[in-house]
């Protein structure tokens, strides 16, 4: 009796022994206490225990101590007991040892002992760690052997690890199979898809999900959230973020880092800063998911300055750091991009390739060379990118020599790459030097690098801006493939030299060949519309925008308001404004500059009003706008109140382009000594666009004297625009002096200028007709004389008298009479009204300025055939009605 009391009380002091030792091993906080633990159990001889001896490999694997974990499992070895096993299996799979994991488990299969459910999932974890799609593959097939394919724990791994191999539609077979799934299941499934961009999928997943009945957790919604951000999906982001508020989770860090990095994908710069600043719990993701999307969103001055607030509470990484460093390029901030530069080095960041490389580039962005070239020269490792970062540095700052120098050092430490060659090309594109650019193409068609379609496309543009449309074109030709870059870049190089009509061939090439125009095109394109004033191909243009989608964007919108402006129709110019919901200053400039082209200024001061009204602050080219409206209205006083608010109220600086329309206002009202003693007052020193406006006016007034004065300030410039020598060269060519002409004329022919030919043209049923002065072979010549004939006899009856001032050669009166009616306007409008119903109104453009008899003859033409004649010149519309026109004379 006493032995049996004995054996039970001894038992139960065991048991009691046992838990005791069980709590304390379950609530050890830290090795130190576990290893007592551990010696305890040793010496009270428990350490062969299947309980002691697995729960010791759990605990030392949650301390990062795989070592201690073998220790113990080698200590009860050999051992059949699978719960050991699966211990020592999870321990290293816990610890990152994934092929050691799978080589307890291979041994285990030898020694045929029977794995179980619990066995599975941390071997499953182990081969997607090593990312073994093979032996990956080999364990479900054991799970299937097994009969455990409808274990949820064994699915849930299974999902995990296809997902992360990339293998969707393995992920969602085991998904789809599964007999239960909880809401690690349906996390696992949109996780996969989220992370390996499947982002419509994800979502669609989600929603499956909440109609399943699953309450998300904080998991989910930080696998939906980078989905919406992908997708930009507003809507759903907005939901979801809803639900977080409404289930409570907002503050988990995780999930409102989501939030951010979501809402900066949409561009909803506010909603991130109110979740910022709601957020009670910040940690180093917050920071650098802001401070990054900040500067990424052109927020430079916002990221620097929450950095500057980081840096007092935690530690930046270094993508947030080099973040910071591109805001400061972006800022040209040298001070604040020393800062971050020395806060690197002062808390020992090892400044890998890329960081060095963006060193190089802040610093040549703030103009500081000796500092790039110090960080490029102290760098351990130099890529590609490191001597591009540096070459590009010296040759924004004007430093051309040097950057070739380095291109030469760099050709002896690597090979460069398309990068290098596409800047080496547009530098020299804009130096103009053809020349050492054919060099640049001879080496890079060496290097097999011209198959390159970036290298293509520059090529073509830099021969287009080096004058050199033959090769350009021949270049563009030359590529084997093509994108819209290099159709844009080859239509913008047609435009650029102003041959439109080649430019609207390329257009339809380009449609021929399938390529879908984009909204470069469309930018590309309106010009040439607006150069030809080809109205028909300008409404093609326009339906072919709303056809693409593309009047939304506002550089389209200004555009066509140019181009319609430009072409003769001011209403549709207007029609277009109306319709923008968007308008920028240059859209309202736009619109200003129409209404000046028609002599409408007052409905242009109404138009500058209403676009201070709304907001829009006037820049520079707005001012010159409304003061070029005012001077061909006639609005003097008007013109200049604009020049003086915008000084006064706007802190803009007057440039010469001001001055010279400042000078046109006076002229053109005949105030030509104030606009004399304007330019004589100027704190700038005038050009001859300045004494070229006042030239103009002299001549058209017949002041002989202030144009004689005006005539030598123009030579003394020794300006390139051919125009002002012309206009020179028109002024004594009207007094008479003849030698000055001549001696003018050599003087550009020496210096190989060539003054721009005369030339009118008028589009008659979809087919445009031109017309150079003095023309005699074109369609209907005999009838064009005939006609003018008639009308030169009804004019003088009415009184004209024609002004032989306009001949600008030293010829017999006769002649001169006969040379002013070869004039290209004249031809055009009589070939326009043999060729068009009476009565209807005519169009016709011209290159140069309207001289002063043909818009008397124009006039009286209006009068004698009742018609309306609208004409462009190179300065503005003339509307022609009943022997008036709209211009009062102020052209």
């Amino acid at each position: 009796m006493n032995t049996v009391k004995l054996c039970t009380l001894s038992r139960r002091s065991q048991e009691l022994l046992y838990v005791s030792i069980s709590k304390k091993l379950s609530s050890a906080t830290d090795s130190r206490e576990l290893h007592k633990i551990h010696s305890l159990i040793i010496t009270l001889g428990f350490d062969q225990s299947v309980f002691f001896s697995g729960k010791l490999i759990s605990k030392y694997a949650k301390f990062r101590d795989p070592l201690a974990s073998l220790s113990v499992f080698r200590r009860v070895s050999p051992t059949n007991n699978i719960y050991q096993w699966n211990s020592i299996i999870r321990a290293l799979t816990h610890n990152g040892l994934f092929s050691e994991a799978l080589d307890f488990y291979s041994q285990m299969r030898k020694l045929k002992l029977r794995p179980d459910t619990h066995t599975f999932p941390s071997i499953i974890n182990a081969c997607a760690g090593l990312s073994d799609l093979e032996k990956g593959r080999l364990v479900h097939d054991h799970v299937s052997e097994m009969g455990f394919d409808s274990d949820l724990y064994i699915g849930n791994a299974l999902i995990d690890m296809y997902a992360r191999f990339n293998d969707l539609n393995r992920a969602f077979s085991v998904f789809d199979e599964m007999p239960h799934r909880d809401v690690v299941s349906w996390n696992s499934m949109i996780s996969g898809y989220s992370s390996n961009g499947y982002w419509e999928e994800a979502i669609e997943t989600y929603n499956y999900s909440r109609m399943a009945g699953i309450v998300p957790d904080s998991f989910t919604v930080s696998s939906v959230l980078p989905a919406c951000g992908g997708l930009v999906a507003v809507g759903e982001g907005q939901i979801v973020h809803g639900l977080v508020e409404r289930i409570g989770i907002k503050t988990d860090v995780i999930v409102s880092n989501g939030l951010l990095s979501m809402y900066l994908k949409f561009d909803r710069l506010i909603d991130c800063q109110i979740i910022f600043d709601e957020m009670v719990t910040k940690d180093t993701v917050t920071w650098n998911t802001v401070i990054c999307g900040y500067s990424q969103s052109g927020l430079f001055e916002e990221s620097i300055k929450l950095f500057l607030e980081m840096v007092h509470k935690l530690e930046p990484d270094l993508f947030t750091i080099t973040s910071v460093l591109r805001a400061c390029g972006h800022l040209r901030d040298f001070k604040l991009g020393k800062y971050v530069h020395d806060y690197m080095m002062e808390k020992g960041y090892e400044c890998n390739t890329t960081a060095g490389n963006i060193l190089i580039d802040m610093y040549a962005k703030c103009s500081n060379l000796w500092a790039s070239q110090e960080v490029f020269e102290g760098m351990k490792c130099r890529d590609l990118v490191s001597w591009n970062s540096l070459i590009n540095g010296y040759i924004q700052n004007g430093c051309y020599e040097e950057a070739m120098k380095l291109f030469n050092m760099m050709k002896m430490d690597l090979r460069p790459d398309f990068v290098t060659y596409v800047m080496l090309l547009s530098m020299f594109t804009q130096l103009v030097n053809v020349d050492h650019a054919k060099e640049l193409h001879c080496e890079i068609t060496k290097m097999g690098l011209d198959s390159s379609l970036v290298v293509g496309n520059t090529l073509v543009d830099m021969y287009a801006k080096c004058g050199k449309m033959e090769d350009s074109l021949k270049q563009f030709e030359s590529m084997k493939d093509r994108d819209i870059v290099t159709w844009n870049t080859i239509i913008a190089a047609f435009v650029h030299s102003k041959d439109c009509k080649l430019g609207f061939r390329m257009i339809n090439r380009m449609r021929i060949e399938g390529m879908v125009p984009d909204v470069a095109t469309m930018l590309g394109t309106l010009p040439m519309c607006s150069l030809l004033a080809a109205k028909r191909q300008g409404r093609e243009i326009h339906g072919c925008i709303l056809k693409l989608g593309f009047e939304s964007h506002v550089p389209i919108g200004n555009a066509l308001i140019e181009m319609y402006s430009k072409c003769g129709s001011l209403e549709n110019s207007i029609l277009v404004f109306e319709h923008m919901k968007t308008r920028d200053v240059v859209t309202w400039t736009a619109l200003i500059f129409a209404y000046g082209m028609y002599g409408e200024g007052k409905r242009a001061l109404r138009a500058f009003k209403e676009m201070e009204a709304t907001g829009v602050v006037p820049d520079n080219i707005a001012f010159v706008a409304i003061i070029f409206a005012c001077s061909h209205s006639g609005l003097v006083e008007e013109g200049r109140a604009c020049f003086d608010r915008m000084k006064k109220d706007y802190y803009i600086e007057p440039r010469m382009e001001h001055y010279a329309c400042v000078v046109d206002l006076l002229s053109r009202s005949g105030l030509l000594t104030e606009a004399e003693e304007f330019i004589i007052s100027m704190p700038l020193k005038p050009d001859a666009s300045v004494w070229g406006a006042l030239l103009s006016a002299c001549r058209a007034s017949g002041d002989i004297i202030i144009a004689e004065r005006v005539s030598k300030h123009i030579i003394g410039l020794n300006s390139d625009d051919t125009g002002y020598y012309v206009l020179v060269s028109n002024v004594y060519a009207a007094l008479g002096k003849w030698d000055q002409v001549r001696t003018i004329r050599k003087s550009l022919k020496a210096r190989g200028l060539k003054k721009d030919p005369g030339c009118s043209w008028v589009e008659i049923r979809n087919r445009v007709y031109v017309f150079g002065t003095g023309d005699s072979f074109f369609e209907q010549y005999e009838e064009v004389n005939n006609l003018l004939e008639i009308l030169a006899g009804i004019m003088a009856k009415e009184g004209y008298v024609a002004d032989l001032e306009f001949v600008l050669h030293d010829v017999e009166v006769d002649e001169k009479r006969d040379m002013l009616c070869g004039h290209s306007e004249r031809l055009a409008i009589a070939f326009g009204l043999l060729n068009t119903k009476p009565g209807t109104p005519l169009q016709v453009m011209k290159n140069l300025r309207v001289c002063g008899d043909c818009h008397t003859v124009t006039k009286y033409i209006s009068k004698i055939t009742q018609r309306e004649l609208l004409v462009r010149d190179a300065n503005r519309f003339h509307l022609f009605k009943d022997g008036t026109c709209s211009c009062g004379d102020h052209w």
